[in-house]
C-alpha cells in the first residue's frame, strides 16, 4: 500500500490549499492597508482620490500603498522571482485595486503587465531577467501599440523600424502611451517590412533612457474624460537607433506576439473590471439604505429592489464567464481566443445595463461627484476606457465571427465538456504555457459542457423546474445559431450577410456566459458557498441571458427574486464582496 504521505494527489492537494492560503492572506493584506473607502479620514479613500481626480493626477497616496505591497512583484513569475503563480491569482489581487480606483489599477499596474506580457510571451532569457529584476525594484513598463489615427488598427503602424548598420532605425509616432515618461522599459510594436502581410511587424523591448535626446520627441496630452489620473504622453521617433538586441522575438513575428498576449490581457482586465461594478452596486445599496431609514426591517423592495437585484444578477452572469475565461487560459489555452474576445465584447454591454439599473436607484444622486455617492460617477467615467483601444469590441468581434463557422461544424454538439477544474473557483491550476495560446482552434468546450448540465438539472421544487427548462431553451439557441451560421457559410461570404454575422456573434457570447454560470452552478453544488448552490441565482441569470436573446420566457418562481434580494442586503451588511470570491472587504 501507498503511504499516504508519499501520494502525488495527497502532495497536490497540499500544495493547492497552500496556494490559495497564500492568495487569501494576500488579498486579506491589501484590503486591510486600502481600509474602509467611504471615511473621509481614509488617506487612501475615496474623499482622497476623488481629489486626485479633479486635479488631474496620479492618486499619489494609493501608488506609494502599492509600492509598500510590492505590488509589481504581482507581475513577474515565480520562476523570475515575483509571485505570479497563475492568471485567477492577479485578478483577485488586483480587484482590491481596482475597486476604488480604475485609474490606479490601469496607471500604477495594469499597463505595466501588459507590457511585461509579450516579454514573458516572446523575450529572451536575458531580456526576461532584465525585466523582471526592473519590476521587482518597483520599476514600470509601458507599451505603445495605440493606432489613434488608424481607429486602432495596430496592424497600420505608424512607427517603422528599418535595418541600419547596428540594428534598427525608428520612425514615427505612437501618440497614446500610458506611463511613458516614468516608465524604466518601453514595448513599442512596429512595422519591420513595407510589404501587408502577417510577418510585416515586430515587437521592440527598448530602454527609454538609451534612446537618443535628438532622435525622440516625447509630447504630453491633454486630460482625458476618463482615467484623469494616468499619464498619457505621446513619442515621435525620427531614425532613432536601437540595438538588434531590443528585439523581441523573431522578426515579423509582431502581431503573432500581439494577438497572443490579447488573449491575456483582455481577460486579466476585463475579469478584474468586476470589482468596479462591486463597488457601483455596493455605492447604491449604501445609498438606498440610507434614504430608506435603513430599511427598517422591511429590506429592499419595489422598483429600488428590482433595480439592485438585477445589477447583482449582471454582475454574477459576467463574473462566471471572467472565472471561466480565466481558468481557461491555463486549461484550455487553445480555447482561449474565442472566450477572452467574448468576455471583453460583453464589458462596456454589462457595464451599460448594470449602471442604468442602479442610476434607478440613485436618481439624480447620478451625477454627484464628491464623497461616498462621487465614486459611483468616477467609475462611470473611467471603466468605459478598458474596453476602448486595439482590443475592444470591433477587434473582439473581428477575432470570434471568422471562427464561427468552424466551431459550427465541427465542436458545437460535437465536442467533449470541458475539465470540471474550469468552474472551480479555488481550484488549482497548471502553469500558463503562452506557446499553446491558439489564434484559432476550432474547438469549444464551454458550450458542451452546457448541454451536459443542462440535461443534468435535477429536482422537482419550482426552481429547479425554471432552471431546467430556462437551460433547455438555451441550448436550442445555440442549436439555432449553428443553424443559421451553417446557412451563411453555404451562401458564401455576401456583403449583405455581415450584419446577420455580428448579431450571431452577440448571441454566441450570451450563450458562453449562461454556459459559464450552469458549470459554476453545478459545481458549486459541491462547494460551501450555500448561494452558491442555490439554484436561484443561476436561474435568474439564465433568465436574464434568454431575455436580452429575445427568446420567449416564463416569470421566474417569487423566490429567486427574494433569495437574491437577501444576498445583496446580506453581503453589504456583513461586508461581503458581491463576485463570486464572497470576499470579506472593509466598509
Amino acid at each position: 500500500m501507498t503511504s499516504l504521505l508519499g501520494d502525488p494527489a495527497v502532495a497536490q492537494g497540499r500544495e493547492a490549499h497552500h496556494r490559495e492560503s497564500e492568495v487569501r492572506e494576500r488579498v486579506s493584506r491589501l484590503e486591510t492597508l486600502f481600509g474602509d473607502p467611504s471615511d473621509p479620514a481614509n488617506p487612501v479613500g475615496y474623499t482622497a482620490l476623488l481629489e486626485a481626480d479633479r486635479a488631474a493626477v496620479p492618486f499619489a497616496a494609493g501608488e506609494a500603498l502599492l509600492d509598500d505591497f510590492r505590488i509589481t512583484d504581482e507581475y513577474v513569475p515565480r520562476a523570475l522571482g515575483g509571485r505570479l503563480d497563475g492568471m485567477d491569482t492577479l485578478v483577485r489581487i488586483m480587484r482590491p485595486v481596482l475597486r476604488r480606483d480604475v485609474g490606479l489599477a490601469m496607471g500604477h499596474g495594469m499597463t505595466t503587465f501588459m507590457a511585461a506580457s509579450d516579454v514573458w510571451a516572446a523575450g529572451s532569457s536575458r531580456q526576461r531577467h532584465r525585466l523582471a529584476a526592473l519590476l521587482r525594484g518597483g520599476g514600470k513598463a509601458a507599451i505603445a501599440q495605440h493606432e489613434t489615427a488608424h481607429s486602432n488598427d495596430y496592424v497600420r503602424s505608424q512607427v517603422t523600424a528599418r535595418r541600419g548598420p547596428r540594428g534598427y532605425l525608428i520612425s514615427g509616432g505612437k501618440p497614446l502611451v500610458n506611463n511613458l515618461e516614468r516608465a524604466g522599459a518601453l514595448v513599442l510594436f512596429c512595422r519591420t517590412d513595407p510589404a501587408p502581410g502577417s510577418r510585416s511587424h515586430s515587437v521592440l523591448l527598448l530602454d527609454p533612457e538609451q534612446l537618443t535626446d535628438t532622435r525622440t520627441a516625447v509630447a504630453a496630452r491633454r486630460t482625458n474624460v476618463g482615467l484623469r489620473g494616468c499619464r498619457w504622453a505621446g513619442v515621435e521617433f525620427d531614425d532613432c537607433p536601437v540595438p538588434e538586441s531590443a528585439l523581441l522575438g523573431p522578426e515579423g513575428s509582431g502581431i503573432e506576439t500581439a494577438l497572443r498576449s490579447f488573449q491575456i490581457s483582455r481577460t486579466v482586465i476585463s475579469a478584474t473590471a468586476v470589482a468596479a461594478l462591486d463597488t457601483s452596486l455596493r455605492t447604491a445599496v449604501r445609498f438606498d439604505r440610507e434614504n430608506s431609514g435603513g430599511w427598517q426591517g422591511r429590506g429592499i423592495d419595489g422598483r429600488t429592489g428590482a433595480a439592485l437585484t438585477n445589477a447583482f444578477v449582471n454582475l454574477l452572469l459576467y463574473d462566471s464567464l471572467a472565472v471561466v475565461a480565466t481558468r481557461a487560459l491555463h486549461l484550455l489555452p487553445a480555447e482561449t481566443s474565442v472566450y477572452s474576445a467574448a468576455l471583453k465584447y460583453l464589458l462596456p454591454r454589462v457595464l451599460t445595463e448594470t449602471m442604468y439599473d442602479l442610476s434607478i436607484v440613485l436618481g439624480s444622486g447620478f451625477y454627484t461627484r464628491e464623497g461616498t455617492l462621487g465614486i459611483f460617477q468616477k467609475h462611470v467615467r473611467d471603466v468605459p476606457v478598458l474596453s476602448l483601444g486595439h482590443a475592444g469590441t470591433v477587434a473582439c468581434q473581428a477575432t470570434v465571427i471568422p471562427q464561427m463557422p468552424r466551431l459550427a461544424r465541427s465542436s458545437w454538439f460535437i465536442e467533449d465538456e470541458a475539465p470540471a477544474g474550469l468552474f472551480r473557483l479555488r481550484g488549482d491550476l497548471p502553469p500558463l504555457r503562452t506557446d499553446r495560446l491558439s489564434l484559432a482552434c476550432g474547438r469549444d468546450s464551454l458550450t458542451a459542457s452546457m448541454l451536459v448540465v443542462a440535461a443534468g438539472v435535477e429536482g422537482s421544487g419550482p426552481v429547479e423546474r425554471a432552471l431546467r427548462t430556462l437551460a433547455g431553451q438555451l441550448v436550442e439557441e445555440l442549436r439555432d445559431v449553428r443553424r443559421r451560421v451553417l446557412r451563411l457559410e453555404a451562401a458564401g461570404s455576401a456583403s449583405t450577410a455581415q450584419p446577420a454575422r455580428f448579431a450571431l456573434m452577440d448571441r454566441y457570447a450570451l450563450l458562453l456566459a449562461a454556459a459559464a454560470v450552469l458549470g459554476l452552478w453545478d459545481q458549486g453544488r459541491y462547494g460551501t458557498d450555500p448561494f452558491l448552490a442555490d439554484p436561484c441565482w443561476a436561474a435568474a441569470a439564465l433568465h436574464r441571458i434568454a431575455r436580452r436573446l429575445g427568446t420567449r420566457v416564463a416569470d421566474l418562481p417569487p423566490e429567486c427574486e427574494t433569495r437574491i434580494r437577501h444576498e445583496v442586503q446580506l453581503r453589504f451588511s456583513t461586508q461581503i464582496s458581491y463576485d463570486l470570491y464572497s470576499t470579506p472587504i472593509p466598509g
